[in-house]
């Protein structure tokens, strides 16, 4: 029996979410329609508003799910013996996702991107996905005994997400593996 076999199929507002996220991922916010998630989720299109009464709302959900899934990785790393080991762990997702990134673009970066050029509270609450990992990743310097440990913090996430920008700009994988072991020597050095 295979592995999705024997797993339970996610409820409807589940699948729902995880649709607008790959679609708002790979499409962006505003060329993603409702039809198309509910579409790509195998929801009749009048459903979608059982769950969600406004694409807004819809929007916020993939937001909560994202940072779900940021709190997730980020204690998945917690569980390494050393802050630099931590560091280089998170760094090291953006090499393994390079080929994807550089398809898409970062999941979060693309997603705070789009909506911060929109009013209302959606741009707010989608910055909170950059300020967990800025938290997360202060912490570890600071463990690590640095004063500037904020500023370093910053530096590491604009590294890497910067480079995510560029890999997609010009569709190469190949610039985040080189600047994440850039980035992983960089960490060793402190």
């Amino acid at each position: 029996m295979t592995e999705s076999a024997t797993q339970p199929r996610p409820g409807k507002r589940e699948r729902l979410v995880a649709s607008a996220a790959d679609l708002v991922h790979r499409q962006g916010v505003e060329r993603t329609t409702l039809a198309q998630v509910a579409t790509d989720a195998d929801v009749p299109p009048g459903n979608l508003y059982y769950y969600f009464k406004t694409r807004e709302d819809l929007i916020s959900a993939v937001i909560d799910a994202r940072l779900e899934e940021v709190r997730a990785l980020l204690a998945a790393l917690d569980t390494r013996s050393t802050p630099k080991a931590r560091l280089k762990g998170l760094a090291r997702r953006w090499a393994d996702g390079s080929d994807v990134l550089a398809v898409s673009g970062c999941p979060i970066g693309t997603l705070t991107t789009e909506l911060s050029k929109r009013d209302g509270d959606l741009d707010r609450r989608a910055a909170m996905l950059f300020t967990v990992i800025i938290d997360w990743a202060h912490d570890q310097f600071r463990q690590l005994g640095h004063r500037d440990a904020h500023d370093l913090a910053v530096a590491l996430f604009a590294a890497v997400e910067g480079v995510t920008l560029l890999a997609n700009t010009l569709r190469d994988p190949s610039l985040i593996r080189t600047q994440i072991r850039r980035v992983e020597r960089w960490i060793d050095s402190l």
